[in-house]
Parts: C-alpha cells; sequence; structure tokens
C-alpha cells in the first residue's frame, strides 16, 4: 500500500508540475500522512479516514496552491492537523511557517510531527487567531471561515504588502462580494487538484488602495 501511496504522490506532482521541491518532500509528505493516520484513530484530526482520500484531499489539494505562493513568511489559521501549512512547509524549505489553531491536541499532533520529521522552517502555536500577535507576507487558511470572518480575525497579522490565500470549494463569488471594506479580491483562481474531481478555488485578497 505504501509503494502504491508513493507512487500516486509523484504522479500527482507530476501533474501539478512541481519540479522544484527538494530533495526528501516526497518522502516527507508520506511520512506525514502515516503520521496523521496514526494519530486520527484517537485524536479525530480530520474526517477523511482512508489513505489514498487523505492524500488526495489533504496532500494534493494544499500542494495545489504552492504555484501562487509569493513571500518569505506564512500564518497558517486554523490549521487544524496542519493543512495547508504543514505541506507548503515541507515543499518549501526557504518558507518560514506558522501554524496556529486553539486546538491543544491539533497543536501537540504537529510538534510532534515537526520533531519526528526534523521540519525546521514550521512551528505549531496554540492560540486563537484573535489573540495572536506578528506580521506575515503571506496570511492563508482551509476552509476556516468566511472570507469576510477570516479578515475580520486576521487583518491584523498581514504585514504591509501581504495577502490573504483563502482555499475554498467551489466559486466563492458571494464571499468575495461581501468583503469588507478597505479590502479587495486579487484574483480567484480555480484550482485543478489530481484524482479529486471536486471544485477548488483560491481566493488571493489584498489591502486596497
Amino acid at each position: 500500500m505504501t509503494d502504491a501511496l508513493a507512487k500516486k504522490l509523484h504522479d500527482g506532482i507530476s501533474r501539478l508540475a512541481l519540479t522544484d521541491l527538494p530533495e526528501g518532500a516526497e518522502q516527507r509528505l508520506l511520512a506525514y500522512l502515516a503520521l496523521l493516520g496514526k494519530w486520527n484513530a484517537a485524536y479525530n484530526l480530520t474526517a477523511v479516514r482512508e489513505p489514498e482520500q487523505m492524500l488526495v484531499k489533504h496532500l494534493l489539494d494544499s500542494l495545489s496552491i504552492l504555484p501562487r505562493l509569493r513571500g518569505g513568511t506564512l500564518i497558517d489559521v486554523g490549521t487544524g492537523a496542519g493543512l495547508p501549512g504543514l505541506v507548503l512547509a515541507i515543499a518549501r524549505p526557504g518558507l518560514k511557517v506558522t501554524l496556529l489553531d486553539s486546538n491543544g491536541k491539533k497543536v501537540r499532533f504537529l510538534r510532534q510531527v515537526i520533531a519526528d520529521l526534523q521540519i525546521s522552517n514550521a512551528e505549531a502555536v496554540q492560540s486563537r487567531v484573535e489573540a495572536f500577535d506578528g506580521k506575515f507576507a503571506v496570511v492563508t487558511s482551509r476552509a476556516f471561515a468566511t472570507l469576510a470572518d477570516m479578515i475580520e480575525w486576521s487583518a491584523h497579522l498581514l504585514e504591509e504588502g501581504g495577502e490573504f490565500l483563502a482555499m475554498k470549494g467551489v466559486r466563492p463569488d458571494e464571499e468575495v462580494a461581501a468583503l469588507p471594506p478597505g479590502f479587495k479580491a486579487d484574483g480567484v483562481f480555480a484550482l485543478e487538484v489530481p484524482f479529486l474531481g471536486e471544485d477548488r478555488h483560491l481566493v488571493r485578497i489584498v489591502r486596497a488602495e
């Protein structure tokens, strides 16, 4: 089963045209997936249980935003089991990633993964997003909240010239139309996640001029 998962991950990365992943990244992603499956039995970290589905819906889904990623620092708000932030940290060793979640069990899991896989460019922090302080080039989330709520709760984390990258399912035109004053959508991009067959979109939001 491991060989089949490794082949599917490699094929998916090829379909995403991610030719610049660091050496050993695929092995680390598979090791993360194994830890997620192991911990999930006790901690209910994700509703997706089947390893192949976890590979597609978590790993490849998170990797699909890499071509749109800019900046040197990123905070993943409401990261849960580390999606997409931990996957992005593995794929981009030069990116400094903060994984933020208020759930203690999930943060303990993330700290264990970071230690076991020696991911030096990521840290896991237990905090509510409203109470956390810091400045980041990118604030990202995956199915964390509406776009308006994401901005309301985490705009203080965005550095000057930074951007929100919000991962969504179906194209969120109503949410884009309801963005609060001072912010605008700088693009809504359809994401093609290999083997998924479901709608995925990425919304880039910046401060309005």
